[in-house]
């Protein structure tokens, strides 16, 4: 119930909203309206605190536990590019192949899914994602939040539109890889252990110390 004029009152709604929604709320609004500016700051603020926090956590973590923890914020990233791919017209799972595909062949050098499956010896059944290790893995990531962003701030809403943005945002991190001289995302060395396998060694580790896992099950997780 709120107050209303003359001493009456009138009953409303009232709503409750995920971190997300608060986001994609606040990120999509006016920036004029100080509210706005000032959510878009704490975002802001709050993004940056965990890139550092994350930078310091990683430096710190054996080559496994990274490609663990790197992996599960792709499949988290992934999701949120996924939502936006489908509000610029990726609807379907062939549309999003495809969307996926532009992006691959960006930051590979022409390669798509299949081919990186290929050059990696993967079955059929095994997912690239699961066999990059840490610095193929970051590269992605980048890609993935970098693809996310850019579509959503130029509004983009067709699915070519969409595809050429995840095309060019590939592009540039390799472009940016190359002059870093860092060694190109086809050319890293596939490791020999799964995500899968690592995730139960790493779930026996800490059944061992009777400590709570730190990693979500990525088993049922779209690339």
């Amino acid at each position: 119930m709120i107050q209303t004029g003359k001493g009456a009152q009138r009953q409303i709604e009232d709503w409750h909203l995920t971190r997300h929604a608060c986001y994609l709320l606040v990120e999509n609004a006016d920036p004029d309206k100080p509210i706005v500016a000032l959510g878009q700051a704490y975002f802001a603020y709050q993004t940056r605190r965990q890139e550092l926090s994350d930078e310091d956590a990683l430096a710190g973590l054996p080559e496994d536990q990274r490609r663990l923890l790197i992996r599960n914020q792709l499949s988290l990233h992934n999701v949120q590019l996924a939502e936006t791919a489908q509000s610029a017209g990726v609807v379907t799972a062939r549309d999003f192949g495809i969307f996926q595909d532009f992006g691959y062949s960006g930051l590979y050098g022409g390669l798509r899914a299949r081919d990186i499956h290929a050059r990696k010896h993967l079955k059929k059944s095994q997912k690239i994602l699961d066999h990059m290790n840490s610095g193929e893995l970051a590269a992605n990531l980048f890609r993935s939040t970098q693809a996310e962003e850019r579509i959503r701030n130029k509004g983009i809403q067709t699915k070519d539109g969409a595809n050429q943005e995840h095309l060019l945002t590939g592009q540039e991190i390799r472009d940016l890889i190359a002059r870093g001289g860092g060694t190109m995302p086809e050319d890293q060395p596939t490791p020999e252990k799964s995500i899968q396998q690592l995730q139960r060694e790493e779930q026996k580790r800490l059944e061992r110390e009777q400590q709570p896992s730190l990693f979500d099950d990525l088993n049922d997780r779209e690339e």
